[in-house]
């Protein structure tokens, strides 16, 4: 079982329109409205892989039971926690005729220690069946940088590898903690590091520098470039074609397929084969956290991985 940590849940909303009138009263054309956060999207892309896992975080007032009602709805198996803040909401305005989107995320719920320490509580039940845990997105108000770090030391104590998939502080510390994978992007990567970094050989460095600091693997995706993997195997890149869409969540496809990859032992040839190929299946799809199984097995076919030389 792949146990997937979400934090800092959220409901995502979307409004279509034909065009915004600021300062003046707009009617969506339709109007959407779903669970989402990087840990969800990533729990429902291992579920429709086959994935036995279960989601775990925090939930709290009229949004958070939204979420846990949609969950159960979809019969994703989710265990969420109870806090007394409400979750938080995203609102995204999407205007058909330009095509032109603009985001307002609301900052995340004020989580208390004790309500902290419940979660924690239920995760380390949680870890005595897990074969992995993926940790993934923001970290909510209330909850240290160093949180992360803390479960991935539980999970290492229990004998379960760990994903991180998070960024500033919070990666910085979860990685001296010695995650099996890291996935960062490129301006995570260029963030911690505190430099541009403008070649293949830049992101390689830096790319090492966080095996270094402790992670066992780190793996960066680079958007159209695909993957970026430095592991104890070597040094490798995956790049799958290119492919027009919606890059929201894809990230989130990578960091399913080298969990469940992790969980199935495959070599990191294969690993970051399927990864690269979740991901672009993932950027034709519509909506964050789906894919079409059609587009998934175009992509893998067309994915190019090759070992490189370190230098």
């Amino acid at each position: 079982m792949i146990v997937v940590v979400c934090l800092n849940p959220a409901l995502d909303i979307t409004h279509e329109v034909p065009s915004v009138r600021w300062g003046g009263v707009n009617r969506p054309r339709a109007v959407h409205a779903r669970p989402g956060g990087k840990g969800l999207n990533v729990a429902r892309t291992l579920r429709a892989l086959g994935a036995d896992l279960l989601l775990t975080g925090l939930a709290g007032g009229v949004t958070g039971a939204g979420i846990e009602a949609e969950l159960a709805r979809l019969g994703l198996p989710a265990a969420l926690t109870p806090i007394a803040a409400e979750t938080r909401r995203t609102f995204t305005i999407v205007e058909n005729g330009t095509e032109g989107t603009t985001a307002f995320n609301e900052p995340g719920p004020e989580v208390t220690a004790r309500e902290f320490a419940a979660f924690r509580a239920q995760y380390e039940k949680a870890l005595a069946a897990a074969d992995a845990v993926v940790l993934s997105g923001s970290l909510p108000s209330g909850l240290a940088a160093g949180t992360y770090a803390t479960l991935i030391e539980a999970a290492t104590a229990a004998g379960v590898p760990a994903v991180l998939d998070t960024h500033g502080e919070a990666l910085r510390l979860g990685t001296q903690a010695g995650p099996a994978i890291v996935k960062p992007n490129r301006d995570e990567l260029a963030d911690l590091t505190g430099r541009p970094l403008s070649t293949k050989n830049d992101l390689a460095i830096a790319a090492g520098q966080l095996r270094t600091l402790g992670a066992q693997a780190v793996v960066a995706s680079l958007g159209p470039e695909g993957l970026l993997a430095v592991t104890g195997d070597g040094r490798w890149r995956a790049r799958p074609t290119a492919v027009a869409g919606n890059a929201t969540g894809a990230g989130d496809a990578v960091v399913a397929a080298l969990a469940h990859g992790l969980v199935l032992g495959r070599p990191w040839d294969e690993r970051l084969r399927h990864a690269a190929a979740l991901g672009a299946a993932a950027v034709a799809a519509p909506v964050a956290g789906e894919f079409s199984d059609t587009d998934y097995a175009s992509a893998l076919s067309a994915v190019a991985v090759h070992r490189e030389e370190a230098g």
